[in-house]
C-alpha cells in the first residue's frame, strides 16, 4: 500500500515538473506513465465521442423517424378498421338514399312531361272553378345536376277554390314548387286574383350538355 502511494506521489510529481510546452510526441515513450495514461484516456474517449457523433447519432434520428412513422401508420390502420367496421351500415345507408333518389327522381317530369304538367294544373284549377288568366312557360334555367322549369300562373276565385287550388297543385304527382304569391281583390267582384311563380325540375346527368 506504502509502494503504491510511494508511486502515485512520484508520478504526480514528475507531472508537476514536466514542461509541457516541450512535449514531443515523437518522444512519447519516455512521458510519464501517468501522462501516458491521462493521454490514452483522452483517446478513448475522443474515440467513444466520434463513434458516438458518426454512428449513434443517425442511428437515433432513424429511430425516432421510425417511432414516427409507426404512430402514422397505426393512426391510418384504426381508421381504416373502423371505416371497415362501419362499412356494412354505410351500404345500408346508402341503399336507402338510392331509394329515396329514385323515387324523387320518378317526380320530376321529364322536358316532354312539362305540357302534361302544365294541363294537370289547369284541370286542378278547373275541378276548383277558377278562372284561369295564363299559364305561362319561362326560358329553362339550367342547374349542375337538374334543369329547373319556371312558369308563371294567375287565376281568379274566391279564397277557398284558391286555397283547394293551391293544395292540389302542391299534391301532384310531379314535384312543382310554389314561390312568390300575391292575391289581390279583383275590382268590382267578390273574387281574388292569385299571381305565383311555380317551378318543376327535370333531372340531367352531369355529363349532359
Amino acid at each position: 500500500m506504502n509502494s503504491r502511494g510511494t508511486n502515485l506521489k512520484l508520478e504526480w510529481q514528475r507531472l508537476r515538473e514536466l514542461e509541457w510546452r516541450e512535449l514531443d510526441i515523437s518522444e512519447a515513450a519516455s512521458w510519464p506513465k501517468s501522462l501516458k495514461a491521462i493521454c490514452h484516456g483522452l483517446v478513448l474517449a475522443g474515440t467513444f465521442v466520434a463513434m458516438n457523433w458518426y454512428l449513434a447519432a443517425p442511428r437515433a434520428e432513424q429511430l425516432e423517424s421510425a417511432r414516427a412513422q409507426e404512430s402514422e401508420w397505426i393512426q391510418r390502420y384504426e381508421n381504416k378498421a373502423l371505416q371497415a367496421a362501419s362499412l356494412p351500415l354505410m351500404r345500408e345507408q346508402m341503399g336507402e338514399l338510392e331509394g329515396r333518389m329514385g323515387l324523387l327522381l320518378e317526380m320530376l317530369p321529364t322536358g316532354a312531361e312539362v305540357p302534361a304538367l302544365i294541363d294537370n294544373i289547369s284541370d286542378t284549377a278547373h275541378d276548383n272553378q277558377l278562372t284561369i288568366d295564363f299559364i305561362r312557360l319561362r326560358s329553362p334555367v339550367l342547374k349542375t345536376f337538374y334543369t329547373e322549369q319556371p312558369f308563371d300562373i294567375q287565376v281568379q276565385g274566391d279564397y277557398h277554390r284558391i286555397a283547394a287550388f293551391l293544395s292540389g297543385v302542391a299534391g301532384l304527382s310531379r314535384i312543382v314548387t310554389l314561390h312568390d304569391f300575391s292575391l289581390v281583390p279583383v275590382e268590382k267582384t267578390d273574387t281574388l286574383r292569385l299571381s305565383m311563380l311555380a317551378k318543376t325540375y327535370n333531372h340531367r346527368p352531369e355529363s349532359q350538355p
